[in-house]
């Protein structure tokens, strides 16, 4: 499914007439319906680690820039050396400085000014880098990005998660009763994770 058709599907429920377009449209319904929609993709997009989100990065130098598209490390062992060993997170600068000035046996990993640490520097290059993209739309042709920009984007988790999310919006933002859809829209949510990660 399309931006346009998730909207329309929407506009279904809501007793709207559907649109030809929504993207740059000066309909004040159509405007909303792509904010309701970027509002949504970003929420659903953070809350689950939907596998055609996940990227690997390989460190070819030291200290390594976050990736353009980084938005958060995939849980457990988000970095390996090249050799399969894990680096341990630390999170604190002064535990950090420490850590870089002992170079010990046991990898460390920090993260500082959107750049990426690695202790030891030996055991850093070449090491592999499993993260979750903020890229959640999937544009023409083959265009990853965070941002709608098109009636024919599509999301890059299950599209009916899209759908969901807007009814829910657009019913609070109406002032009408919208707990059963926000309820529908958690369960599905949480249904789609699970059959993402392979476990339902």
């Amino acid at each position: 499914m399309t931006l346009i058709s998730v909207i329309n599907e929407v506009c279904d429920i809501v007793s709207l007439d559907r649109f030809d377009s929504v993207y740059g449209s000066n309909d004040p319904n159509a405007q909303t319906m792509v904010a309701l929609a970027q509002e949504a993709g970003e929420e659903i997009s953070r809350r689950g680690d939907w596998q055609r989100m996940l990227k690997q990065h390989v460190v070819l130098a030291l200290p390594l820039s976050l990736p353009a598209d980084y938005q958060r490390l995939t849980p457990g062992g988000a970095i390996r050396t090249a050799t399969g060993s894990f680096f341990r997170p630390i999170t604190n600068s002064s535990q950090w400085a420490v850590i870089a000035a002992a170079a010990p046996a046991q990898p460390y990993f920090f993260i500082r000014d959107n750049q990426i640490h690695l202790s030891p520097a030996s055991a850093g290059v070449g090491a592999v880098i499993d993260y979750v993209a903020r890229n959640w739309v999937l544009g023409d042709p083959f265009e990853e990005r965070d941002t709608l920009k098109a009636d024919d984007d599509r999301p890059l988790f299950a599209e009916r998660l899209l759908t969901k999310g807007i009814l829910w919006r657009w019913k609070r933002q109406k002032g009408l009763p919208y707990d059963d859809s926000l309820a529908e829209f958690e369960a599905e949510l949480i249904q789609e994770i699970n059959a993402d990660r392979g476990a339902s």
